[in-house]
């Protein structure tokens, strides 16, 4: 099975979850892209996942272009932007999702309130990937 995870940078939350999916079934093909791709990896994104015991320190930031040509089971967008830029992508998909979650990186206040909001946003990714996960493996 074949999963797209869009979001607009493709530098953290889409991140996280794919993180999360390729961790849940290693035969799973997994990628995420950007619709405006930032280039890099939220590193604080990449820390918390690390904290349960998944490196994502390798991912890349990729431009959706990259996988527009390519079929696709599923096409999943984790934020508002991509979620509205969505429709614009064209590739051949079976099923389009969202499931929305809000931005980290966008977190004002304290270093331990920022951090907190990275522990909070990836625990809410990791609940609805699973859930989607175990509901995509019964049918």
């Amino acid at each position: 099975m074949k999963i797209l995870i869009l979001c607009t940078g493709n530098s953290c939350r889409s991140q996280m979850a794919h993180g999360f999916l390729q961790s849940f079934d290693k035969n799973l093909i997994v990628r995420s892209a950007g619709t405006q791709a930032s280039g890099s990896l939220n590193l604080k994104a990449a820390e918390v996942m690390k904290d349960v015991g998944i490196d994502i320190y390798h991912h890349t930031s990729d431009p959706v272009e990259r996988y527009i040509n390519e079929e696709w089971d599923y096409v999943i967008t984790v934020c508002g932007g991509a979620n509205e830029s969505c429709p614009a992508f064209i590739g051949k998909v079976k099923h389009r999702l969202h499931i929305g979650f809000d931005d980290p990186s966008e977190a004002v206040g304290t270093p331990e309130f920022i951090h907190s909001e990275y522990i909070r946003v990836r625990d809410e990714i990791k609940n609805a990937f699973y859930r989607l996960y175990t509901e995509i493996k019964e049918k």
